[in-house]
């Protein structure tokens, strides 16, 4: 097969069998890869968030119960929750990451999700919706929030900026 005289990417799809890994346009030439946008990273974002709790909650289980079905458990409602929430965390690091120390960039973080499961716990309780309650938690406020998942939290928080965020905004389509 000679592809030698060829353009460096007809020479990879002649070579792969027309597959360059890339977008290509109706003309044959590749096409531009866009950035992924907003609503497709919510969605990640989103689906990212609900299997963060759903392993927690089973892990949770494990731990204080010993129960070894490992079946956690979420509800509809954390996934526009954990997709704004990360949405959130994305648009800050953006603009901290430049300019603050981790360690401030998770402090920070973690009080916007402090602030956001508050306030979105506060309205779904007012309509009789809310799916957790930290009543039982010694350091809660109105069941809403605990500052024992602090930690959790925080290393949530650690683990969207570090891996999840980066490379969701490394992807292009």
């Amino acid at each position: 097969m000679d592809v030698g005289g060829l353009h460096p990417r007809k020479k990879e799809a002649k070579i792969l069998g027309g597959r360059t890994g890339e977008a290509s346009s109706d003309t044959g030439e590749p096409a531009e890869l866009r950035p992924l946008t907003p609503l497709i990273r919510f969605y990640i974002y989103a689906l990212h968030g609900c299997l963060c709790e759903v392993v927690f909650t089973a892990t949770c289980d494990w731990c204080e119960r010993g129960d070894r079905r490992l079946s956690g458990h979420t509800s509809l409602w954390a996934l526009p929750i954990y997709g704004t929430a990360i949405l959130l965390i994305e648009r800050l690091h953006l603009r901290l990451s430049p300019h603050y120390p981790l360690l401030v960039r998770l402090v920070l973080y973690t009080l916007l999700v402090y602030l956001w499961e508050f306030g979105t716990g506060f309205l779904l309780r007012l309509a009789g919706a809310c799916p957790w309650d930290y009543s039982a938690f010694r350091f809660n406020l109105m069941g809403l929030v605990t500052l024992e998942y602090a930690l959790p939290w925080a290393l949530a928080c650690l683990i969207a900026e570090g891996h999840i965020i980066k490379n969701t905004l490394r992807m292009h389509l």
